[in-house]
C-alpha cells in the first residue's frame, strides 16, 4: 500500500480546513448533508452516464491500483534482461520455453513466446506494441472518469448552491436567520470545488503517472528482447537499455 497517498490526501484536506479554522470558523459550519447528496449524487450519476459499463465496473480495481505501491525496477528488469541474454546465447531461444510460465509480466511471457515460437523482429514488435498501446488505451480510459468527475464536481456544486438560494429566497420572513441560510447554500460550491481539486483531479494525474511508468517498463521490457532475438551482446544490450534510466541511476552503474 502506497501510504504516501494517504499522507498527502490528509495534508491537503487538512491544510484547506486548517486555513478555515484559523480564520475562526467552526468545524460544524462546513458540515452539510444535503450539499454533499447533490454533489456526489449528481457527479456519480453524470458520470454513469458518460462511460459504458465496462469501464464503471473497473472502477473499484482502479482504487485499489491507486493505493497499491506499484514499483517498476528498471534496473532489476535491465539485469535479468541480461541473464536472460547470457543463457540464450549459450544454449539457444528454446532455453527460454521453460520459463515462460514463472514470469508474472503478462508483456514479458507473451514476447518469451514469440521468441521461442520463431516469430521474426517485425512481427514481436509490432505485437508487443501494439499489446502496450492497448493497455495504455484502456488506462487512459479509465483515468478518464476520474477527470470528467473533476469536471462535473464543481459543477453539481453550483447547482446545489442555486437551489439552496432558490429556498433561501422563496421565504424571506426570518430576516435574521437569512445569513445563515446563504452560508448553508454555498457549502455545495464549496464541497464541489473542494473535491474536484482536492481528490478526484489529483487521482487522475496520479493514473496518468503510473500509466508512464508502467509503459516505460514494458518498453525496457520490448527493446530487450529484440535484441536477445537478434543474438546482441550482453553490453550491446545493456548499453541500449540504460537509456531509460535516470541520470542519477546512471551515474550510480558509473555508465
Amino acid at each position: 500500500m502506497d501510504i504516501f497517498l494517504f499522507i498527502f490526501l490528509g495534508v491537503s484536506f487538512g491544510g484547506v480546513i486548517g486555513g478555515f479554522l484559523i480564520e475562526g470558523g467552526s468545524p460544524g459550519m462546513l458540515v452539510g448533508i444535503s450539499p454533499i447528496v447533490i454533489v456526489l449524487g449528481g457527479t456519480i450519476g453524470a458520470c454513469g452516464v458518460s462511460f459504458p459499463k465496462e469501464v464503471l465496473k473497473d472502477i473499484p480495481k482502479v482504487f485499489k491500483a491507486l493505493i497499491r505501491g506499484d514499483k517498476y525496477n528498471v534496473e532489476e528488469l535491465i539485469d535479468t534482461l541480461k541473464e536472460m541474454c547470457v543463457q540464450v546465447r549459450r544454449n539457444g531461444l528454446l532455453c527460454l520455453e521453460s520459463q515462460i510460465e514463472a514470469e508474472p509480466d503478462s508483456i514479458m511471457r507473451k514476447g518469451m513466446r514469440l521468441l521461442v515460437d520463431g516469430a521474426n523482429s517485425d512481427v514481436t514488435r509490432e505485437s508487443l506494441e501494439l499489446a502496450v498501446e492497448m493497455m495504455s488505451a484502456r488506462h487512459k480510459e479509465r483515468g478518464a472518469f476520474f477527470e470528467a468527475a473533476a469536471g462535473f464536481c464543481p459543477t453539481m456544486g453550483i447547482i446545489g448552491t442555486v437551489m439552496g438560494l432558490v429556498l433561501v429566497l422563496s421565504d424571506m420572513s426570518d430576516i435574521d436567520s437569512l445569513g445563515h441560510k446563504i452560508s448553508v447554500a454555498f457549502i455545495a460550491t464549496l464541497y464541489g470545488v473542494g473535491i474536484a481539486n482536492l481528490l478526484f483531479m489529483p487521482l487522475a494525474t496520479r493514473l496518468k503517472g503510473k500509466n508512464h511508468a508502467e509503459v516505460m517498463y514494458k518498453s525496457v521490457i520490448i527493446e530487450g528482447l529484440l535484441m536477445i532475438q537478434e543474438g546482441a551482446a550482453v553490453n550491446a544490450l545493456e548499453e541500449r537499455l540504460v537509456s531509460f534510466l535516470s541520470d542519477k541511476k546512471l551515474v550510480e552503474r558509473n555508465l
